[in-house]
This record gives structure tokens, sequence and C-alpha cells, in this order.
């Protein structure tokens, strides 16, 4: 109850989980839809179409370079680029959740040596070490691109994390708790996780955006996962064809847009949980 109140008062937080559905939603349903776009012809599939056929009712977006339908690559590239994202951030927050919680809730040794391990892999410039390790690794696809991604995108979560099992551990249930005779691993789970949650919602967020970012950058290098169509291969093609020299900005600007919106739907999303669960910020909801 108190969740669905959040969400129906914070505008921000509800309008970014709206169109982050809509993203999602589409990623899924991108077989079916690629199929009443262009039929059973593999999207993929080069010479199909005429080459740089402008926006047409057949053609929602035109055609590329080699004939293919820029709508239907549009969906496949979203689905990826989001599977990625999302895949990285998924694993960055446990990982970070499960480093603040066992630092904050432990403190004394325990809580510097990780903060001292976050705070190390924070200064560390992330994407020249990411371009390096990527031209390195022979097989890259959307897994091990995730996989890859998450290593570096944990801490933000942890931080945060641990910042708040460090306010919430001094609570007076959580003394109860211990003088209940409950474990270490039933207090963190049954009274500290619960409380938790908003704040893994805002490191899931923020993780997922850094890696699509990161995903996005590495693309564009023609260092990603070569064997799947992200939106910034998209990028990348229509850079090296020239694409803006020669009149077609929509291949370029149709992954750009799908990049902006998922990185708005994320942001509102970070942004709303943020007003709504932080006390210094709780004024300015937009209710």
């Amino acid at each position: 109850m108190r969740y669905r109140r959040v969400l129906t008062q914070n505008r921000l937080l509800l309008a970014g989980l709206i169109l982050f559905v809509i993203l999602c939603l589409l990623s899924i349903f991108q077989p079916l839809i690629v199929r009443l776009l262009i039929g059973d012809i593999n999207p993929m599939s080069q010479g199909k179409f005429p080459i740089f056929e402008p926006p047409s009712p057949q053609h929602l977006l035109g055609t590329d370079r080699f004939g293919r339908d820029v709508a239907a690559l549009l969906l496949i590239g979203l689905r990826f680029s989001l599977s990625i994202g999302i895949l990285a951030g998924v694993i960055g927050t446990l990982v970070g959740a499960a480093v603040g919680l066992i630092a904050g809730f432990y403190g004394g040794w325990v809580d510097n040596v990780l903060r001292s391990s976050t705070d190390m892999i924070l200064v560390i410039p992330t994407l020249p070490l990411l371009i390096t390790l990527s031209a390195y690794i022979k097989r890259m696809d959307v897994v091990t691109m995730a996989i890859l991604l998450a290593l570096f995108s944990w801490p933000f979560s942890a931080r945060t994390i641990r910042a708040q099992v460090l306010s919430l551990r001094e609570r007076n249930y959580i003394d109860l708790a211990r003088a209940s005779n409950l474990s270490g691993l039933e207090i963190v789970f049954q009274e500290i996780m619960p409380n938790l949650l908003p704040f893994i919602g805002v490191g899931l967020a923020a993780s997922t955006v850094g890696a699509i970012l990161a995903e996005f950058g590495l693309e564009v290098l023609g260092l990603g996962p070569g064997n799947v169509s992200t939106l910034g291969l998209m990028i990348n093609w229509a850079i090296s064809w020239g694409a803006l020299t020669l009149g077609k900005g929509i291949i370029v600007a149709a992954p750009a847009a799908a990049l902006i919106l998922i990185f708005l739907s994320l942001n509102f999303i970070n942004i709303g949980l943020e007003q709504a669960f932080n006390p210094r910020l709780k004024g300015t909801t937009g209710q």
C-alpha cells in the first residue's frame, strides 16, 4: 500500500515506469512486430529491399546501405541494448547490495576492507579499461558484455546500501531483534532488507543507465558483440557509411532517440525514487 501511494503521487516515477515498460514491451514483442513490418524476411539479411530508401508506409524509417529495414533493426537494437543494460544492472546491483549489506551491518575491519575496495574501483578510469578488456576478449556476446560492464557498475549500489545499513542498524527495532536472539542473517533479511528496497531500486536504475552508456560507447568504437545488432552498433554503422553526409540522418537519429528514451525513463525512475524516499527531497515530489 505504501509503495502504491508513492507510485500514484510521484509523477516522475510514474512517467519513468510507464515509459520503461513500453520500451520493454517493444523489446519483448520485437519478433512479432518485425514480422508485421517486413513479413518473414530475416531483418539482418542484406539486399532484400532497395538501399537508402526514405521513410515510407512500407519502411517507416527507410532502409540502410544494405537494404535492411531500419525500423526492424531499431527494434532488434533496442532489445539487445536493454538486455545488456538490464542484465549488467541486475548483476552489478546484486553484488553492490551484498557488499553494502555486509560492510554496513558488520562494520569494523570488514567494513574497512570492503569500503576501500569499493573506493578503489570508483577511482579507476572505467572506459579506457573497458576498451582494453573488450579488445582482448575473443568471444564477446551479450552475457559476456553484461558481466564485463557489471564488474564496474556495482560500487554505486554498494555505497548507497552501506550508508543506509549504517543508519538502520542503529535503530531501536534492530536492538530489539538482537535481544530476541535473531541471527545476523535473520536481522538482515527480515528487518533491514525491506527498508532497503527503494535504495536497491535507485542502484539498479543507476547501474543500468551506466551499463547502457558504457555499452553504447564500446559499440560506437566497434568493440561490442559483433554477432548482435545493438543501438550503439547501428550508430557505428551509420557513421562508417557517412549517413549524415548522404542526408540519411534518420539512420543515426532513430537509435539515438531510442537511447535518449531509455536514459529518460531510467533517470525519471531514479529521481522519483530519490524524491519519494530521501527525507531531504520529500518536499520536491512534484505532486
